[in-house]
């Protein structure tokens, strides 16, 4: 009995056959968005800026 595999995962899958370099790709991209080490006064800072959001936003309050 087979296992019912989606479209996606088949084309991700031969995606991945063709081009091996994607991995490494996706890693290298990856770390220049997400993986960064934070700063905590950096982010203390950004914490103390947030300004409290109201509690329905999508229409101006009188």
């Amino acid at each position: 009995m087979e296992l019912y595999e989606s479209d996606h995962t088949k084309f991700m899958r031969e995606l991945f056959a063709k081009n091996p370099q994607l991995a490494e790709q996706q890693k290298e991209a990856r770390a220049i968005w997400w993986d960064k080490k934070l700063d905590k006064d950096e982010r203390k800072r950004f914490e103390e800026a947030k300004v409290p959001q109201t509690g329905y936003v999508y229409f101006a309050q009188k």
